[in-house]
Parts: structure tokens; sequence; C-alpha cells
């Protein structure tokens, strides 16, 4: 059956899935993209984080057979393997097995994969082709080339999956204020790199602890936490690995300010992080040349201008990647915005208002466990207390696993709704937090009364979806 023509503009990650979804239910499907097609041109580098893909986002390429493909060009992590000042090194696990794990992926191998397979769905791309300016009312839009030559468009069903700073979305903010507001993180990142093990000096690796031809445990997220900063490294199936750096963007040291240059930024990681600076014989160059990545969460009280605009993944709701789900939320989107207009019949708007209903408070839910989740990542996973009350989930996981299941895991195996995760999380950590107060040492706790009193307590979790 011939549906509506869509006007895509975006064609990064989620466009690119999303486009390949309509043109699978039947929609003529045109995607426009700023920059050059990355399949031709290489993909820009030195600003992006590396991306988690977790069982929301592997759902959503299950449904376009696109998962296998993927899963081939990533890096297992089973959880954090978290690093201390002494050089000694823990795997705190995401899940209870090998079964919930997440994956590393190449933003630019995913996006290269996921542009192939919307073209070969019948969806049409257009390469550098900037969004200038967008008439809602004549459903026209203009679009200008890398010359800056410009030209003028019908445009059909208007879609924005054009990331963080939305071309689409200013323009619609324009025609119809969308309450917007951003929030910043006052930390920003720089990306830098440590290379395959077989271009770093044995004696450096002798003490990182790598192996299969990587310098560090291959699959693991490493995670540095300094408490007001952090390191990570996130594996790559080249056996690099993507590090970044997290900092204060202001005040005293130790922030970006207050390292000007890579010999400042030299002697921090020597002070700070011993181990880890002889695996990055680049460093100057990539700290150099590599700039500071800003961070901010995105909050809009409309996504949509009735039935003629919507905005989707980023464009309607970017969060900061410390519980690497931006990915894997705006894909969880994809299906969702496919589905509804494909049965839609023509109401538009009644889709688009649909899909904002069902979105935005699961889109609001990631948003705050990701903040909540970089204070976890760079302080409390070295914490004595945050250990106790993980030892004890894990113990009341295996012992009442209808009743309790940790919040990082509802998040990234499950497809419980983000917001349930977050309210379900709240009530759980409530209780632990109690019997902790109560007898702050684990192995004294009977487990059998605090397994009955998180039973008497809360209600039994939601039949749940893996895979």
């Amino acid at each position: 059956m011939s549906q509506h023509p869509i006007t895509l503009i975006g064609g990064g990650l989620v466009g690119a899935l999303l486009a390949q979804q309509l043109a699978q239910r039947g929609f003529a499907v045109d995607v426009f993209e700023k920059r050059p097609d990355p399949r031709h041109a290489g993909f820009a580098g030195g600003r992006s984080i590396n991306l988690a893909l977790a069982e929301r986002g592997l759902h959503a390429l299950r449904s376009t057979g696109l998962a296998d493909d993927v899963l081939q060009r990533a890096v297992m992590m089973r959880g954090r393997m978290v690093h201390d000042r002494d050089g000694q090194h823990s795997l705190q696990r995401y899940g209870i097995d090998d079964s919930e794990v997440i994956w590393s992926v190449s933003r630019g191998a995913l996006n290269t994969l996921l542009l192939d397979a919307a073209e070969a769905a019948g969806a049409k791309f257009h390469f550098d082709q900037a969004l200038t300016t967008a008439d809602f009312d004549r459903q026209r839009i203009r679009l200008a080339d890398a010359d800056g030559v410009e030209r003028e468009l019908s445009a059909g069903l208007l879609i924005g999956a054009d990331g963080a700073g939305s071309a689409l979305r200013a323009a619609m903010n324009a025609h119809t204020p969308l309450g917007e507001r951003v929030e910043p993180l006052d930390h920003g990142y720089k990306e830098l790199e440590i290379p395959p093990a077989s271009d770093l000096p044995a004696a450096v690796l002798q003490a990182g602890g790598g192996r299969d031809g990587f310098a560090l445990e291959p699959n693991a997220l490493h995670i540095w936490p300094h408490g007001s900063y952090m390191c990570i490294a996130l594996p790559n199936t080249e056996r690099s690995f993507t590090v970044t750096l997290f900092l204060p963007n202001r005040g005293v040291a130790p922030s970006f300010p207050t390292l000007p240059d890579a010999a400042a930024a030299a002697a921090f990681f020597s002070e700070q992080f011993p181990g880890l600076l002889p695996l990055m014989p680049r460093f100057a160059e990539d700290f150099e040349h590599n700039p500071i990545g800003t961070l901010s969460t995105l909050y809009l009280e409309r996504w949509h201008l009735d039935g003629r605009a919507l905005l989707i993944g980023d464009a309607a709701h970017a969060i900061v990647p410390f519980h690497g789900q931006g990915m894997n939320c705006g894909f969880e989107d994809t299906v969702v915005l496919a589905n509804l207009l494909a049965e839609a019949r023509g109401d538009h708007a009644g889709a688009f208002a649909e899909f904002q209903r069902q979105r935005q408070p699961n889109a609001d839910a990631i948003a705050h466990m990701a903040l909540e989740n970089y204070i976890e990542m760079r302080d409390s996973v070295a914490d004595p207390h945050y250990l106790a009350k993980r030892e004890l989930g894990a113990l009341l996981a295996a012992r009442i696993p209808s009743h309790y299941m940790a919040r990082y895991r509802m998040v990234t195996f499950t497809h419980l709704p983000y917001a349930y995760a977050l309210e379900r999380g709240r009530a759980q950590d409530q209780l632990l937090e109690q019997l902790l107060r109560d007898t702050p040492d684990v192995a004294t706790i009977n487990i059998d009364t605090a397994a009955q009193r998180f039973v008497s307590t809360l209600a039994p979790l939601p039949e749940l979806r893996h895979g």
C-alpha cells in the first residue's frame, strides 16, 4: 500500500534506521543530511564518544534484520573494570552472566551499515544538504549545499532526526515555541586513544593486563574514577581503545582550563592516571588536536507541530552519555514511531501526539538516570557503601528475581519503560538503604528476612522481555 511521502532531516544513526523502517512499511522516504556521505568522505572523529549498544537498541536492529551484522562489528563488554590509584583493577558485572552484556560499536561503521540497509529498502539519501529554513504552512523547505547554493523543495511529512543541534527544531521553534530548555553539564570531555598491543612496548603491556592483541582487558568498559572527574576506555574491533577524559569546564584544578596544553595534561595524567599514560604514545597529539566536547540535556515541552513536523532522538531529547542509552533510546523511538505511522491511516497529528505521549516520560526518565550515572561512574563505583548496596542487591536478585532487579539491569537488558525503571529503582533503593542502615555489614543481614521485606512491600516486577 502506498503511504504518504516522508522528508527526513538527518541521516545519522537514528535517521538512517528510521528511514529503513519507514521504507520497509511502504513509505516514500527522502533523507537530507548536511554532512557528506561518510561511506565516501570518511567519518570525522575526535568528538564522538564510543557507542554502547544494549537490549533496546538491539531490539530495534532485530526488527530490521540488522542485529547480527552489527554484533559482528562490535566488542562485548561484560561490566565495568574499575581501576584504583594503586594500579589494581576489579570487574563489576553489568548483569548476572554473559547473557547480559553490552556492546562497544564504532559510530562510523554502524552509520555506514545503516545507510546501506536504508538505501536497500528504498530510502533516498541526499548528502551535503543542510536545512536552512522551513515553511510549515506551505510545506516547503530550503536547503543549502556544501557551496552555500540554496534550493527550495516541497516537503512531505517532516521528521527531524538531526541531533542535538537540530536545524528542524530551530525552524519549528521559530514557527511555534516548543518550550525548549537546555541544561549544560559543567563538565566537558576530550578523546584520546590506546593503540593495539602490537604498537606498544612489552613492558607497558605486562602492567596493562590485556590479551588478544588489546592493551587492556578487551571485554570491559574501563573506568578510572576520581570523584569529580574520571577517564573511561571502550574497546574497538581494531584492538584499540577510545579513551575519554571527563573534567570540569571551569574552576580550580583539575579542570580543562588548568590543562592549557599537552605538557600540563601529561603531568596531570602521570600523577592521577599513572598506569594509563604509558599506553597512549600519541597522547600529546591527541590532546592538542581533539577538541573539548560539550555535554548537556535537552528538554522540550512539545515535540511536534500538529501533523506537519516531528522531532525524534537527540533532536527531541538529547541526554548526557553516562548511561550509554542515547542511541538505544533513539533506536527505541524509531520502532514506536514507524509502527504508529504505519497504523495512522492518514492521521499524522494523532500519530505524532501519541508518539510524544508514549516517549516523553521515558526520555525524561533516562535523562535523569544518565545524570545520576555520571556521579556513580566517577565516584560511587569505588565507595564502600555503594559496593555494599550492590552486593546486597545481587543476593536479592538471586533470591527473589520476581521482586528485585537492579535498576541498571532494567534499563540495559529489558524493554521495561525507562519511567518504570526510574520509579522502581527509587523504591528498591529506599529499601536497600533501610536494610543497610539497620545492619551495615551485608554478611550479617538475614537474606530471607530482607527478601520477605521486599516481597511484602513491592509489587512483582512486570513480565520481563529479553531479546
